[in-house]
């Protein structure tokens, strides 16, 4: 078995691309060999700042010769039909066939021989072409003029060698060879290698380089800890920050430098963002401590001679010059009202067909105050907050870092003396943006949170910019998860689409997208599309002219439009798409917990909207689906419900659905079904008590009681009867059983 050892040497690879394209050259190259016949027993991807590259070892040194019989005509078939079959085998004549015989005669069989390639070869053809294909997210033109071509970088070698000898071939004009390259200034090369181990020794030792990305990666962590342990101090980890940085250097050497305590003062946000995106620096903190301090971490790229004390000087010059300028920001910031700022967001775009940031903002506020009451808080602060929430995307801070919305908006709000719960809001209102977030769980910051995130949901839902597949441009996917985690951990009781008490937050979606319903009608009728302002009309079951007129024109029917005598009706199809999206992403939710998708469907079947009862079924519903008592209910309620859905296709649809007759409950025939009927009987009353005080592990341990009656029911009687009173009263009372288990779940969306 042999190795191949493949290094694609260009200028500087964007560190971001990196990751991705080592994996992209596995795969690629990988298919390749694979679809020869090739297989290996290790494959090792590296990538850095200038190559690109793989080594395979357990190759064998050529693929295996390939037998393949192909069936042809009968013997005797028109030549047409003979010469087609030689043609499409491949194959020059019938001498290169056989003849075989089966049960309709004889026919021609073409017995195709392919020798075995040489692997060289195979991977002189594979390279070129992944070369050509390769996806890097944006490339550039290198090469002469009328001989460009493209690549992430302008290549300057290829290193190719398959048992220690190079692999011929050309791509973009350079020819493969076997010279690597080492470090710009501590060890440049060339370098002639002759196998992996030598390659990565010769890197090492002679030219500074680590290919691997992860071994950088370890040692600048480890390196980068020890420097601000030898201080006293602690470093500010930051997984996308090492990753980034471990693609910017070859010979990574910590060292810790410090910035003009003066800019201490500005908020610890807008330092360690500074020194990250900009001058690509860890930030340091004292142990224990949440900020930072002066001191932090640059990643040199050489070993320098005064043990970097020049560098680390020239960073910290070049920090305070951008903290410079974010002081300036953040001066200028606080001279103007986070209110005043508010206003200039009638000049952003949120988008064409819902409007302006600041009609975004006035849906949010509005659906902010009602959802208050639900989640604990105060009505005013929750519509204060939300007016606020948006302001900072104006500021002259979030402009130049706009990975600060929201944390900027808080400091702003502080510094004029807002409410902390308000600031916190402000904060806070974009989170959960992924899984690892924290959740906001304070009542202002859950409040418009909430209605931040379902406005966006129904606002894009109202004018039909739903996710597809892959593509979800708008978060709309993120944005459900969100609301999901926010009333999970708060365990706050929110009905989503249902009406069942004063409570305005229990018809949540119908308020937002009440709103953003009216505001997409209106802003489609101001650009002319008359047709698509109807067809939302229509959809937002806004029937009388007045009202339509009004809601085209901009006029806005205030709270009057959410309460009697007119209340908005979200249309059935979009409730229940929002719906069934909300049930999608719950399931992705609770994935981790073991819990299935067909469970979370049995339970929202129901048409609860009420996330938190339904999560709190779904549990409860799982782990007696995993118990022997709940594997075996399911099995008798498939069965009873599999004999009534057979029964009513010969009687019709729902022909069994009713009370038992009295001469039956009197004198059931066989001790099974009395047992049965008074099982079922106590279980109804049993699991909608439960169900009510919504201790659900109670409601499962009842239909649990249903197990040995129903199984001892189907051992020892007979459904389908002679006699036509008791083969009905016998289906009714299976009806009972499917009727009594689906008042806690429906069992038919359940897989066996």
């Amino acid at each position: 078995m042999s190795e191949l050892l493949f290094e694609i040497f260009c200028e500087e690879i964007p560190a971001r691309m990196q990751p991705k394209a080592e994996a992209d050259l596995e795969r690629l190259l990988g298919e390749k060999l694979t679809a020869a016949g090739l297989a290996w027993s290790s494959l090792t991807t590296f990538a850095g700042p200038r190559r690109l590259g793989l080594a395979i070892d357990g190759l064998p040194v050529k693929t295996e010769d390939v037998r393949e019989e192909r069936k042809g005509p009968r013997v005797g078939a028109p030549d047409k039909a003979v010469e087609g079959f030689l043609r499409g085998a491949g194959v020059d004549s019938l001498d290169a066939c056989e003849k075989r015989e089966d049960k309709k005669g004889e026919f021609w069989v073409a017995i195709i021989e392919k020798p075995g390639r040489a692997t060289a070869e195979v991977i002189a053809e594979a390279i070129p072409e992944v070369m050509k294909a390769f996806p890097w997210p944006k490339s550039m033109k290198f090469g002469e003029d009328g001989k460009a071509q493209r690549w992430v970088r302008p290549i300057q070698r290829l290193l190719c060698l398959f048992d220690g000898q190079v692999v011929d071939f050309e791509v973009y004009g350079i020819k493969s060879g076997n010279l690597t390259e080492g470090h710009r200034r501590m060890g440049r090369g060339p370098f002639e290698i002759t196998d992996f181990a030598q390659y990565t020794k010769v890197l090492r030792e002679d030219g500074h380089v680590i290919q691997q990305r992860e071994e950088r990666e370890a040692i600048i962590l480890d390196g980068a800890r020890r420097v601000c342990a030898e201080a006293g101090l602690e470093l500010v980890e930051d997984p996308g920050l090492l990753t980034e940085v471990a693609g910017l250097v070859e010979w990574p050497v910590p060292l810790l430098g410090e910035m003009d305590p003066d800019f201490l003062d500005l908020p610890p946000e807008v330092i360690t963002l500074t020194m990250k995106t900009h001058q690509k620096y860890f930030a340091v903190k004292k142990p224990g401590e949440t900020g930072v301090t002066s001191k932090f971490v640059v990643i040199a790229n050489q070993v320098a001679p005064d043990g970097g004390k020049a560098i680390a000087a020239g960073n910290a010059r070049v920090l305070s010059a951008r903290l410079s300028d974010a002081r300036h920001f953040w001066d200028n910031d606080r001279k103007t009202p986070l209110d005043e700022m508010a206003k200039e967001l009638s000049k952003v775009t949120f988008h064409e067909k819902l409007g302006t940031v600041a009609d975004k903002v006035e849906r949010v506020a509005a659906l902010a105050r009602e959802l208050a009451p639900v989640v604990g808080a105060d009505a005013d602060l929750a519509e204060k907050a939300a007016r606020l929430a948006k302001a900072d995307l104006v500021s002259e801070m979030v402009y130049e870092f706009p990975e600060l919305q929201g944390a900027m908006g808080r400091y702003y709000a502080l510094d004029q003396g807002e409410d902390a719960a308000v600031a916190d809001a402000i904060k806070d209102h974009y989170k959960p943006q992924g899984p690892s977030d924290e959740v906001p769980t304070a009542p202002v910051s859950a409040a418009v949170a909430l209605a931040d995130k379902l406005d966006t949901l129904v606002g894009f839902w109202a004018i039909d910019e739903k996710p597809t597949g892959s593509k979800d441009p708008f978060a709309l996917r993120r944005a459900a998860l969100g609301v999901i985690r926010i009333l999970l951990e708060g365990g706050f009781r929110l009905g989503l689409t249902s009406f069942n008490g004063p409570n305005r937050g229990s018809y949540t979606l119908q308020l937002a997208a009440g709103r953003a319903f009216f505001d997409a009608i209106h802003f489609s009728a101001e650009r002319g599309e008359m047709e698509l302002a109807d067809a939302l009309l229509d959809s937002a079951g806004v029937t009388l002219q007045a009202e339509r007129d009004q809601v085209r024109s901009g006029e806005k029917l205030g709270s009057d439009l959410f309460h009697a005598p007119y209340q908005f009706d979200f249309a059935d199809e979009t409730q229940a798409g929002v719906l069934a999206f909300f049930a999608d992403r719950l399931k992705v939710h609770l994935r981790d917990e073991g819990i299935r998708y067909d469970v979370i469907d049995a339970v929202f079947a129901l048409g609860d909207d009420d996330l938190v009862r339904v999560t709190a079924k779904a549990r409860a519903l799982q782990a007696f689906l995993d118990t022997e008592d709940g594997a075996a209910l399911l099995a008798g309620y498939n069965r009873a419900s599999n004999i009534v859905r057979a029964e009513e296709k010969k009687d019709g649809e729902g022909a069994f659905e009713g009370a038992l007759e009295a001469d039956y409950l009197a004198a059931a025939p066989e001790d099974q079904e009395r047992a049965l009927i008074a099982a079922v009987n106590t279980v109804k009353g049993e699991a909608q008590q439960a169900l009510v005080a919504e201790n659900f592990e109670a409601a499962m341990a009842a239909l649990a009681t249903l197990r040995a009656p129903i199984d001892a029911f189907f051992e020892h009687v007979t459904v389908n009867s002679e006699d036509a009173a008791l083969r009905r009263n016998r289906l009714f009372l299976l009806s009972q059983i499917r009727t009594a288990v689906r008042a806690v779940a429906d069992f038919d969306r359940i897989a066996g």
